[in-house]
């Protein structure tokens, strides 16, 4: 971008006098355009808008205003230096150098309102509004950036072989200057100067004159850069282009010449796959063609300082291709010939591939369209019946079609993909799953036999978009994301999923070359995608087909990134903070795979170790009581030794407190207390309460002691604290006791993984493998599980009749009492927001 003015733009302050004597901003006279040099030494149009001089009190002096007059914004403030030179040229154009890289120049609709602007110039640096400019310039090359355009325009030498020298030179020293380019475009455009250069090519070549080749090389090159429309049209004609691209074989640089026509003549082959009988569309196919070739390939790559100079060429390019794409639409013969063969089954292999890589290109083309011819363009596609065709021409055999097909398909999927979901899911009720275009999709995504599996990424990426909820419609009768899922779902995940099932049957991948790794990375990393977006969809699946446990076996692949798209897809799963997959998750064991991961790691701090760690902690954090009860119970012995980081130690002490709070209101000796005890809690006196709870000597008293109020103790403090040291010696024995207690309930489950077993010793190995799955949070008849049968927060009356057990220590305090269930629901519903220990110490009386 070109530097800014020295003067910062700002809006001056409204004040009498500023503008042209007697002049109205409708008046015509000072309507300007505005137009700046940039870096490439090209005129940007800054706007149009009127033009206005006043004195300016920020810039202490008579300045010159620009206001849009769109909008009435400044688009200029130029205060007039005494020592600026401005020149005026052409009657209607005002250029002077606001700074060392920075010219302006105001061009008038008016001559008037040019002269009335250019005498208040004059004014302020005393000079006569007759000179055309102010000051003497610094040096030539100052006087010719400023040459006089009104002059007569520049005079090129006579056309002769024996001038090309100095035509050259001419040619090269007009570049550097913007209005010397101008003033030369006229010249050759006015005096048909292209042509007789051409006929000076042709002698050159017959007289075999290399020199006057070479000088005729810097010539037309140089004219290229010029930038010039009118200059390309005579340049790019059909008598003309094939002399042009002649000259640009000849560079000085090279000691051969490049044998460009020869290719172009010999070697590439127009081909019409479907006849165009409009000859006007045939020349400009053929035009456009060569313009290409001679940007990409005939034309030197342009250094920093040409390269906005060829912007012409760009654009010339461009609205050819438009114009082509244009023509084609709207030739519905053509099209309706083109659709019909390449979906007819006698078309021959070449013929088709000749078809899909013209239709390809013409997709191709149309992305140069502007939105709304882009909009009319697919549904003219659309109409005649593209999907349909993609679909018989992904079905075949050609390795070549079918990529060309695919790259189609791209277009479309990028462009409309409702237009899309609405063709395959109308298709799925006449149509087997097999020839599905969406399970076609698919299938060549996994049968991609690109090692690195270029194809079958761009494919995830257009299934990615397909099935993103984000750009699906809802309508007030239709809703487009029920209905695309429900159809993918039931039409379409088996395929997908088919390889990742395949290779998973046992404890390890079956298959774990490269290849395989990075198929199931890209399948692992749609499915990441699926769990974060599509709810309960995707829950009903992976819990049904069990997929999570199969995604696990992954975490045994030898290739890192493999397994960390597995942990990554049950880490996403874990995030959602759902109870149902909580519950598959803890019926299945899966994280067996995940601790054995961790355990085979060892040492090594690498994004694995970090990732597990994340995992865990992640738990811990957000205090996911059920996973946290399930890993302590089944895995601390293999994490217990982890203290490089303290988030095992974490999950373990939030686990004992869970378990606190659980058993306290359970203990036979406490409970008899709190039952003659019980008083209803005003909800004001809670904060009292809590205050004096945190400010209790912790050193004398253990984690779910109850606390007795002094103004609510009781005289007798022997009643209390006898049953207090008898909750503390069972504290003591909890966990193997606890343990014999377990193996005396009659409940069935799921057996024991074997990996659980292995870290159990001692007394903690007395589980058997029957009783310990079924003791699992969230399992049927778990004791640890908040909330179900068994539970310490939810005693049901079967599991109150068997609560009663016998323990070496003598009777512990596990003991129900169905005559209070009635007032317990009560007292509970009142108080369900404070911790169970806190209630213990509060229900006192």
């Amino acid at each position: 971008a070109p530097d800014q003015p020295s003067a910062p733009l700002a809006i001056p302050s409204q004040s009498g006098g500023c503008g042209v004597a007697g002049g109205r901003m409708t008046d015509t006279r000072r309507r300007v355009k505005v137009y700046t040099l940039n870096e490439d030494r090209q005129w940007d149009d800054r706007g149009t808008g009127h033009v206005s001089s006043c004195y300016v009190e920020r810039l202490k002096g008579m300045s010159l205003l620009v206001r849009a007059e769109s909008d009435g914004s400044l688009l200029l403030e130029s205060k007039i230096n005494p020592n600026t030179a401005y020149q005026k040229q052409q009657d209607t154009l005002i250029v002077w150098s606001e700074a060392e890289n920075y010219d302006l120049a105001l061009s008038f609709q008016e001559k008037a309102g040019c002269d009335e602007i250019w005498e208040k110039i004059c004014q302020v640096q005393g000079k006569d509004p007759s000179v055309d400019i102010t000051q003497d310039l610094v040096d030539e090359s100052e006087e010719e950036r400023f040459d006089d355009m009104s002059s007569p325009g520049l005079e090129l030498p006579s056309c002769e072989l024996s001038r090309l020298e100095e035509i050259a030179e001419l040619v090269a020293s007009s570049l550097p200057s913007p209005l010397r380019r101008e003033k030369l475009a006229l010249a050759l455009e006015n005096e048909g100067y292209i042509k007789k250069l051409l006929e000076i090519f042709h002698v050159c070549e017959d007289l075999e004159n290399i020199e006057g080749l070479h000088h005729l090389y810097e010539i037309i090159k140089g004219i290229f850069l010029l930038n010039r429309t009118a200059l390309f049209e005579v340049m790019f004609s059909e008598e003309c282009i094939m002399d042009v691209i002649g000259c640009l074989e000849y560079d000085p640089s090279l000691s051969q010449s490049r044998k460009h026509r020869e290719f172009l003549t010999k070697t590439a082959k127009f081909k019409e796959v479907i006849p165009i009988s409009d000859p006007e569309l045939k020349q400009k196919i053929h035009q456009t063609y060569r313009v290409q070739y001679i940007q990409d390939m005939v034309l030197p790559t342009p250094s920093v300082f040409e390269e906005n100079m060829l912007s012409t060429l760009h654009s010339f390019i461009f609205f050819n291709k438009v114009e082509i794409v244009g023509m084609l639409q709207e030739d519905e013969k053509f099209l309706t010939d083109l659709f019909a063969q390449l979906t007819d089954e006698a078309t021959d292999e070449e013929k088709r591939q000749e078809l899909v890589n013209f239709l390809k290109e013409f997709c191709a083309f149309s992305q140069t369209l502007q939105p709304q011819n882009r909009d009319a363009f697919f549904k003219t596609l659309s109409n005649m019946g593209i999907l349909p065709a993609l679909e018989v021409i992904l079905g075949m055999d050609d390795a070549q079609v079918r990529s060309a097909a695919t790259d189609i398909f791209s277009y479309l999927v990028e462009y409309n993909p409702s237009m899309v979901r609405e063709f395959v899911m109308q298709e799925a009720q006449q149509n087997d799953d097999d020839i599905l275009l969406i399970n076609l999709i698919i299938e060549h995504m996994i049968c991609d036999t690109d090692p690195e599996l270029g194809g079958a990424v761009l494919l995830m990426g257009l299934l990615r978009t397909l099935v993103d909820p984000e750009n699906m419609l809802a309508t007030a009768n239709k809703t487009e994301k029920t209905e695309f899922l429900g159809f993918f779902y039931k039409h379409c995940m088996h395929v997908l999923t088919a390889p990742l099932l395949a290779n998973t049957t046992e404890d390890k991948p079956s298959k774990d070359d490269f290849q395989t790794a990075q198929l199931l990375a890209l399948i692992l990393e749609l499915l990441t995608f699926c769990v974060e977006h599509h709810t309960y969809h995707i829950k009903n699946y992976i819990i049904n087909k069990d997929i999570l446990r199969r995604v696990l076996v992954l975490m045994a692949s030898k290739h890192a990134f493999l397994a960390l798209c597995a942990l990554r897809f049950k880490r996403k799963i874990i995030g959602l903070k759902d109870e149902f997959y909580n519950r598959y998750i803890m019926k299945s064991f899966l994280f067996e795979p995940v601790v054995k991961a961790f355990l085979n790691n060892g040492s090594r701090y690498n994004l694995m170790n970090s990732a597990i760690i994340e995992m865990f902690e992640f738990i811990r954090v957000e205090d996911i009581k059920s996973l946290t009860a399930h890993v302590i119970e089944n895995y601390w012995k293999a994490l217990e030794d982890v203290d490089y980081v303290q988030t095992f130690k974490g999950l373990k002490l939030r686990f004992e407190q869970q378990r606190e709070r659980q058993d306290n209101p359970k203990l036979d000796s406490m409970r008899s207390i709190l039952r003659n005890h019980r008083y209803r809690r005003d909800a004001r006196t809670l904060e009292d309460e809590e205050e004096m709870w945190f400010n209790t000597d912790e050193d004398d008293m253990e984690d779910g002691e109850a606390v007795v109020p002094p103004s609510d103790k009781p005289k007798n403090d022997e009643d209390i604290m006898d049953p207090i040291s008898k909750f503390m010696e069972r504290k003591k024995l909890k966990e193997s006791e606890e343990k014999e207690v377990l193996l005396k309930t009659n409940l069935s489950g799921r057996q024991s993984p074997s990996f659980k077993l292995s870290f159990s010793s001692g007394t903690k190995s007395n589980l058997t493998s029957q009783s310990s799955a079924s003791n699992l949070p969230g399992s049927p008849g778990s004791p640890g599980s908040p909330g179900s049968p068994g539970s310490p927060g939810s005693v049901s009356k079967s599991t109150s009749q068997m609560a009663a057990i016998t323990t070496k220590g003598g009777l512990v305090g596990l003991v129900d009492y169905p005559d209070d269930d009635e007032e317990d629901d009560e007292d509970e519903d009142k108080e369900e927001t404070l911790p169970l220990s806190k209630k213990a110490k509060l229900e006192s009386s």
